[in-house]
């Protein structure tokens, strides 16, 4: 992909830098609680950014396992190249 890493900070943090032009994307797979993740969700979301698990599916929310074990935020016309990558 010819990726530069950025170090930062809390996932809200790094969802916004997608969400302001900053980054392209935020990848994890490190795995975080969903309460880690679903404000930079639902922000993104509403921005039109992509938001997804990293094989692609939807993220999911208020389930009985509060895990969410990874995640990806990218500006849409990048979330299929990454996913592929990935």
């Amino acid at each position: 992909l010819d990726a530069e890493l950025v170090p930062m900070g809390s996932a809200g943090a790094k969802a916004m830098a997608v969400l302001r032009g900053e980054a392209h994307a935020y990848l994890h797979a490190g795995g975080m609680n969903e309460w880690d993740t679903c404000a930079p969700v639902g922000a993104a979301l509403a921005a039109g950014l992509h938001a997804s698990r990293i094989d692609g599916s939807p993220c999911a929310f208020n389930q009985a396992d509060v895990k969410m074990p990874d995640l990806l935020i990218c500006r849409p016309e990048l979330a299929r190249t990454l996913l592929a990558a990935i």
